[in-house]
């Protein structure tokens, strides 16, 4: 079946989606998770199964506030990779470095210990790359936030984050994490299957996360409404698009008919950025009213890209910078498929169906015309 639709390749208990009842990882409404939970409970529930205590939690943030700090030999391949470079290569190439840095056990004996190292890394990797290159500075990466969400926002700014910004990355943060086989989580599970350690494991997923087609999505939604003055002028241009039977993004998803889980939460979200001082609450209504007209025209609900596109423009961050942060956030959700697959594992080769020439006889270089 083309792309593996309605294929069935495996069986999980980590998160279900599209099966009638929303969104759910282990068990949890993602809505109650997103706006109930610090992002760093969610991975851990991804990671071993259960929501953690007070105890465990704070443990658990311990770790990864520890693994914040990068190893030299890593900060000095931050500083070599060119600020032309995309961020999600600079990502890549960080999470193998740290790999050759800090390799997994062969028995995997440490592989909690190493996503939690990566959890910390993961901001870490970006926001040195950035200071150094855009700004000609060597960042410091200690910091007061302890939270993962926090941490992000403020080193990148380099100024205290607000609450509800705090409240608006911790959420995507968490409505991304985990999404059952999707393209990068299945990439990643086909890497563990082979046995290999968590960060080919992870970069796999970062490769795969990087094409179009996958992760990019709330980089263009977010450029699509840019372009607009008002509601008219977009209202307008979608008539035209639909016209010319033209594709919006950040709309329609292949698991999802009627509503993305997801989405009631982003545009609570970005309802509540558009009254910051620096944000601009005319893309809000915008953004609100062709989400309005795609779904009474074409039937098609909006997916979590399309508003989580506008959530990270209302907290000024870099466009380029999306899809890194989705892989701050999905990198829980792929070491948890890792482990998965790791425990009960046969490796993953799947059969294609032969489209090609019949048995031919090999002709002699001399015979051929």
């Amino acid at each position: 079946m083309s792309g593996l639709a309605g294929v069935t390749a495996g069986q999980s208990a980590i998160c279900t989606c599209g099966l009638g009842n929303g969104l759910n990882y282990r068990g949890y409404d993602i809505a109650d998770l997103a706006l109930k939970a610090d992002f760093e409970e969610v991975a851990y529930l991804l990671l071993v199964g259960e929501l953690p205590n007070k105890h465990e939690l704070k443990m658990f943030q311990r770790k990864i506030i520890q693994g914040r700090e990068l190893p030299i030999s890593v900060k000095n391949v931050l500083k070599s990779i060119p600020a032309s470079s995309h961020p999600m290569d600079v990502m890549k190439t960080a999470t193998s470095a740290l790999g050759c840095v800090e390799p997994e056990a062969e028995d995997f004996s440490d592989q909690m210990e190493k996503i939690t190292r990566l959890l910390g890394a993961f901001p870490s990797f970006l926001v040195y790359w950035h200071h150094w290159h855009k700004n000609g500075k060597e960042i410091d990466l200690a910091s007061e936030e302890t939270t993962i969400a926090g941490y992000i926002v403020e080193r990148l700014k380099e100024k205290k984050p607000l609450d509800v910004e705090v409240k608006a990355m911790n959420a995507m943060l968490t409505l991304y994490a985990e999404h059952e086989f999707n393209a990068s989580t299945f990439a990643n599970r086909i890497t563990a299957s082979t046995l290999s350690d968590i960060y080919s494991c992870m970069t796999t997923g970062i490769g795969t996360l990087k094409g179009h087609l996958h992760g990019g999505a709330n980089e263009v939604a977010i450029k699509f409404v840019l372009e607009f003055d008002d509601v008219d002028h977009a209202l307008k241009s979608v008539d035209e698009l639909f016209a010319r039977k033209e594709k919006i993004m950040g709309f329609g998803h292949r698991v999802y008919r009627e509503i993305d889980p997801r989405s009631p939460v982003g545009f609570e979200l970005a309802n509540e950025l558009k009254e910051l001082e620096t944000s601009d609450p005319k893309l809000f209504d915008i953004a609100k009213a062709i989400r309005d007209k795609v779904k009474a025209e074409k039937g098609l609900p909006d997916n979590i890209d399309f508003f989580g596109g506008l959530i990270y423009h209302y907290m000024e961050i870099e466009r380029l910078y999306y899809t890194p942060l989705f892989i701050m956030s999905r990198a829980a959700g792929w070491a948890a498929h890792a482990f998965e697959q790791r425990a009960n594992n046969r490796i993953i080769r799947p059969s294609s169906e032969y489209i090609g020439v019949e048995p031919r006889e090999f002709v002699a270089l001399e015979d051929r015309k």
